[in-house]
């Protein structure tokens, strides 16, 4: 789908692939002889399979059976109007110690685009896990070796009456491949408003394109293409952390010339109504995950940063990231442009 942020839309709908994995049951483990039966933890994907949230999701699953950690794990997708089904359905399961809600920055940007009626503030908070900056990616033989080159071929085909180059995100509008895309399009001189694109449910639907140049680059976070990047498929041009990702030949924007920095962020909600007991039990598992070997290499493996945050501290963050994602909402006009889920 070709987009103009802030004007006509031109749908072209991804197709129906990524249903095919609509659920997925992790056993974990087993309980210890005479223990009583507890039910599966489950953790809710408000995505379709294949992006970030789906693999970090799954992520946490698996490091949560190859440690015994937990009983047994379901992850389950639940996409739908940008996220905000399953946050519905998570706000109706007051009391439920057992679901959790993979949620992140993305989510934080649907709903205030949206407008819709409740919040992620009506949640428990439960846990911030990791940070990821987003990378600018084109395909191998790509034309474009640098991100000046493509800078310089973007500006110079703006307004030239063929739309200039599209972009491809794997994000909804107002998450985080898009806004990090409206943000690089206005810190090198171009109005967000005239940035063509093209929106695709989760990095697992955009390779295709990226790869047949149906899209001229991506905005992505750097761990979901981290095979296509080992294997030579995709050059990063730029990446949009404060620092170089660790095994990615690609500077930051600041090096490249341009001082932003954009930082994705994931974490975990619970439902309303949970005791403090409940809430301190869910956040001392997610302690203990946090401390394993295996946790910390999935870290290093994907380019993720530890960016672990519990309790008041995490509410608290999440208070600010609403005022400050609002502010380049409305700044960028993004208000009631949320489209699918990514």
């Amino acid at each position: 789908m070709i987009t103009r942020a802030g004007g006509a839309r031109r749908a072209r709908r991804p197709g129906l692939a990524a249903a095919l994995a609509a659920a997925c049951l992790l056993p974990v483990g087993g309980c210890a002889p005479g223990a009583p039966a507890q039910e599966p933890l489950r953790l809710m994907v408000p995505v379709p399979a294949g992006g970030g949230y789906d693999y970090t999701a799954r992520t946490v699953a698996v490091t949560l059976r190859d440690t015994g950690l937990a009983g047994e794990v379901e992850v389950f997708n639940l996409p739908g109007s940008s996220g905000t089904v399953a946050l519905t359905r998570l706000l109706h399961e007051t009391g439920n110690d057992r679901m959790l809600l993979q949620m992140g920055l993305g989510l934080v940007g649907s709903v205030l685009s949206q407008g819709v009626p409740h919040g992620i503030d009506e949640a428990t908070p439960v846990a911030r896990l990791i940070a990821e900056p987003e990378a600018v990616v084109v395909p191998a033989d790509s034309p474009y070796a640098s991100f000046g080159d493509l800078v310089r071929a973007w500006k110079a085909n703006e307004g030239d009456g063929s739309g200039g180059l599209v972009a491809g995100i794997g994000s909804r509008v107002g998450g985080p491949d898009h806004l990090a895309l409206m943000l690089i399009a206005e810190a090198v001189g171009l109005a967000p408003a005239e940035v063509g694109f093209d929106r695709y449910d989760g990095g697992g639907q955009m390779l295709a394109p990226l790869l047949g140049h149906r899209v001229d680059f991506a905005l992505t976070g750097v761990g979901e293409y981290r095979h296509a990047i080992a294997a030579g498929q995709l050059r990063v041009l730029a990446v949009t952390g404060p620092r170089p990702v660790s095994g990615v030949d690609a500077p930051t924007l600041r090096r490249a010339g341009y001082p932003l920095e954009v930082v994705n962020w994931r974490g975990l909600l619970a439902p309303p109504g949970l005791t403090e007991r409940q809430r301190a039990e869910v956040t001392r598992l997610l302690d203990r995950l946090r401390a394993t070997p295996q946790w910390q290499r999935a870290l290093r493996e994907n380019g993720w940063t530890d960016a672990y945050l519990t309790g008041d501290r995490f509410s608290a963050f999440l208070a600010a990231e609403n005022r400050r994602v609002g502010r380049v909402i409305d700044r960028l006009g993004l208000t009631g442009e949320a489209d699918g889920a990514g």
